[in-house]
């Protein structure tokens, strides 16, 4: 409790605006791929986002994102149970992906670039993610889309390495609403 109160005094601190979870309810996270030319979506129904975003203040906004991998649904009981296999994210031994963003640009227009340390099966690397922000009364909506390389994080292993069956190009969406 006490710890929780100092973050919360840290940030007001810092004069953010924001600085609360993503509201589930109205939030989505959904991927794009297609499988033998075919396109598939799909979505991940659990995940947590904290965002402490100012526009007016990008040196002290940051996001952090917290994916369970184990809640992924490709829209099919048999595609949802392959993606928790080894070959695919492995959630045995990693049940989250993680995006930790603390430096932010402003490409103008209520257009963002975060760019953070994406993790996914065990790998750490540097991502960039534009996105738009749309105030509200009631909070802030987050909207964007990013490329990943299924290959790239290891997503699709051994004989599911074949981009012909499986393409390569992965496209994740976002739209977080963060309350006020």
């Amino acid at each position: 409790m006490r710890q929780t109160a100092l973050i919360l005094a840290l940030l007001a601190s810092t004069g953010l605006a924001h600085a609360a979870p993503a509201d589930p309810s109205k939030s989505s996270l959904k991927f794009a791929f297609t499988q033998m030319n075919v396109p598939v979506e799909g979505q991940f129904k659990k995940f947590a986002a904290d965002v402490a975003f100012d526009a007016n203040k990008l040196d002290a906004s940051k996001v952090q994102i917290a994916v369970d991998l184990v809640a992924a649904d490709a829209g099919s009981s048999d595609a949802n149970q392959a993606m928790q296999m080894k070959e695919w994210f492995n959630t045995a031994a990693y049940p989250k992906a993680t995006f930790t963003a603390t430096q932010f640009k402003s490409l103008g227009a209520g257009k963002f670039q975060a760019m953070g340390q994406f993790g996914l099966k065990g790998k750490t690397a540097p991502l960039n993610v534009a996105f738009t922000v749309k105030p509200e009364a009631t909070g802030q909506w987050f909207e964007g889309n990013f490329p990943l390389s299924r290959l790239a994080w290891k997503v699709g292993e051994g004989e599911w390495s074949d981009v012909g069956a499986v393409a390569d190009a992965v496209q994740v969406k976002f739209k977080l609403f963060v309350p006020k």
